[in-house]
């Protein structure tokens, strides 16, 4: 077991400048605790709050932190069971709660806003098994409410909160059982064919959803190698400007590949932005790209993606042979500024560094966190939590 840290708030780690907007990160803690951190105003002043594994920290500063729930940090070499973290009004009280997405194969749960009053929050179990390491909370039915997409009993589909949110939420299968396991890679939620319903991307294809789910539960598959082993989150979006939509993803969670696949007239070309081989000349280079987020950073309108290197997705042994290729390189944040080419497969991808020693987790969170109208990228890892503040000159 590595020696446990304590330091709560450590000061700015760097300043990078980038296209039109400038980053400073700020370390919360380098504690292990969960794969994923996000933001939501826990105390209602008016201010985002960061949530990361059993704790919360009050915003603007960010020094200020509470307990959600009793937890000793994780041994980096190992796994957290906390991947996945949301910050919904569950019980629809006025108050944040914290929905957590555990290890894969586990069960999710969440934790209820004590609404202002001292003590741990407490917990509700709501789906038994959460398959995949790359689930959603999202609104995949289109009635305004989120659900968590995910797969469980081998099939594809989502879990949908009761009527009481503190009970089990049923499991609706968009797919038969395709035998899908605990650890597939891979998963996004996107309309990928235009007809403004949301479909779901995997990295066999994609699964269509029809007009009416009540006479056709099971959507229809479109097979396509999106990436070998799978990636990490998936995104359906026209990224060449042509008016179809194209699709954006990792190739591998624990090795290299970053591609954009354009389709034109149902078919699909891959466009590599770093190809799947260690050996690959593109620039930046890293590996374990286990997690993306989506947002429109320079405020050109058009939604960029940020991802980078999950720190030590599979840990190196002690005497540091082991690991993934690539285990010992910096845990690179960057963000890929999306160009269209207004033309078919004309796009271009310009990577800019946020940071060089922070990485991603299973889940990185682009979000504004400081209300000055720029995203900002909340981390948790098993380097800790950090928040890169961006700021457009």
């Amino acid at each position: 077991m590595l020696p446990i840290r304590t330091s709560l708030v450590l000061a700015s780690l760097a300043v990078s400048a980038s296209a039109d907007v400038t980053w400073k990160t700020q370390r919360l803690t380098d504690e292990f605790h969960a794969e994923g951190a996000a933001a939501g105003d826990f105390n209602k002043d008016g201010k985002m709050d960061i949530v990361y594994g059993p704790y919360w920290w009050e915003g603007p500063t960010l020094e200020k932190r509470h307990s959600i729930y009793e937890s000793q940090p994780f041994d980096p070499r190992g796994y957290s069971k906390n991947f996945f973290n949301y910050t919904p009004d569950l019980n629809k009280d006025g108050w944040a709660d914290v929905l957590v997405l555990g290890f894969p194969g586990d069960v999710s749960y969440w934790f209820e806003n004590p609404k202002g009053a001292d003590g741990l929050w407490k917990r509700h179990d709501i789906f038994k098994v959460t398959d995949n390491e790359s689930p959603h909370w999202t609104d995949i039915t289109g009635d305004g409410k989120p659900e968590i997409v995910c797969s469980t009993a081998g099939a594809f589909g989502y879990a949908s909160p009761s009527e009481d949110p503190t009970a089990e939420w049923p499991f609706t299968k968009v797919t038969g059982d395709i035998k899908l396991q605990r650890f597939t890679h891979g998963l996004g939620v996107g309309d990928v064919n235009g007809d403004k319903r949301p479909d779901v991307l995997e990295k066999n294809g994609w699964w269509e959803q029809p007009a009416d789910t009540r006479t056709n539960p099971e959507w229809k598959f479109h097979e396509q190698p999106f990436s070998g082993p799978g990636g990490a989150q998936m995104f359906a979006q026209d990224l060449d400007g042509d008016g179809d939509q194209d699709v954006f993803t990792s190739l591998a969670a624990h090795g290299y590949g970053l591609a954009w696949f354009e389709q034109n007239d149902g078919k699909w070309t891959r466009h590599d932005l770093m190809g799947d081989s260690k050996d690959d000349p593109a620039k930046p280079r890293f590996s374990e790209i286990h997690a993306i987020d989506n947002a429109d950073f320079n405020g050109d309108g058009i939604r960029d993606f940020v991802t980078g290197k999950r720190f030590w997705s599979h840990a190196p042994r002690p005497d540091g042979t082991g690991g993934e290729d690539g285990t010992h390189d910096p845990a690179v944040l960057y963000w890929y500024e999306v160009k269209p080419g207004k033309a078919s497969g004309k796009a271009e991808f310009i990577p800019h560094l946020i940071h060089n020693d922070s990485g991603v987790g299973t889940q990185v969170t682009a979000v504004d966190v400081d209300g000055n109208g720029v995203p900002d990228v909340v981390v948790g890892n098993k380097k800790g939590c950090f928040v890169s503040f961006g700021t457009r000159n």
